[in-house]
């Protein structure tokens, strides 16, 4: 079964403004992969589950031409809006039913999206529009992003922001289960490529306003939901996280830059020549 959440306009702009997308080395990561085991040309890679597109255009400088697709119409206006690359065709459409011919694909990536589609017949999918010795790449982060500020104890820092994570957990979809890097180890584990690798603990850090890394976590679903069920409970917890990090810096202004830590993990696969 698909999930169809993150489909609002307001959801889709936050998720625009705030998401962090991955770091170069991480793309990079995903492309010596596909060297490694297709080699170029780069022709066609695929972005499913795009979002409003901030992974899309980090990986279209590399690819003849890119398909991005994502099921929500907000988030595929959003990301029209901010794209301008000529090689980038966004598609609305589910995940499992790729409008593209078999044997047609370099590269299929999923970017922090794979856990809310029906995931054994989107693995099916990309098996079949997969060229010979094309790749697939799964990327996602886990929820437990760090914070750090200049002569601030981060440990404290962060035991507030725990207690952020810790407040959204009743309000986390169960199809994700108690953490979602299970779901990407299940699939890596299920995957039948002799091909394949798994990556942890792959950083990503990135300086942003404190406002920022709210509006980041606000962008969760577990926090939009929380939104959706109690929206005066939902502003008065995010607000009062804000105001509790904001006294442990011993700074008045919500604007004031921080560095957010996130934990990255990726499956890459290839498949195989025969199949």
């Amino acid at each position: 079964m698909t999930y169809r959440l993150f489909e609002g306009k307001d959801h889709a702009s936050s998720y625009w403004k705030f998401r962090i997308s991955p770091s170069d080395n991480l793309i990079q990561q995903v492309l010596d992969f596909l060297e490694k085991h297709k080699g170029h040309p780069f022709e066609l890679a695929v972005d499913v589950g795009c979002g409003s597109g901030q992974g899309t255009v980090l990986l279209a400088k590399h690819f003849a031409s890119m398909v991005a697709t994502d099921v929500s119409p907000a988030q595929v206006e959003m990301a029209l809006q901010h794209s301008k690359e000529p090689n980038i065709t966004y598609k609305q459409c589910v995940a499992e039913e790729l409008p593209l011919a078999d044997s047609s694909v370099d590269l299929v990536t999923a970017m922090s999206a794979f856990h809310w589609f029906d995931r054994p017949r989107f693995l099916q999918e990309a098996h079949r529009v997969l060229k010979p010795r094309g790749c697939m790449a799964l990327l996602n982060y886990t929820m437990e992003m760090e914070l750090s500020y200049p002569d601030c104890c981060s440990q404290t820092l962060n035991q507030i922001c725990q207690e952020f994570y810790a407040a959204l957990v009743p309000y986390r979809s169960a199809h994700l289960g108690s953490n979602s890097i299970e779901l990407y180890r299940e699939a890596y584990k299920s995957l039948p490529y002799p091909d394949k690798e798994w990556h942890e603990c792959v950083r990503v850090k990135r300086p942003m306003p404190l406002s920022s890394f709210m509006g980041f976590v606000e962008s969760f679903s577990s926090y939009q939901t929380l939104v959706r069920e109690d929206l005066q409970k939902a502003t008065a917890l995010s607000q009062d996280i804000s105001h509790r990090l904001m006294s442990v810096m011993k700074v008045s202004s919500a604007e004031t830059e921080v560095e957010v830590s996130v934990r990255y993990y990726c499956l890459l696969a290839c498949k195989p020549e025969e199949a």
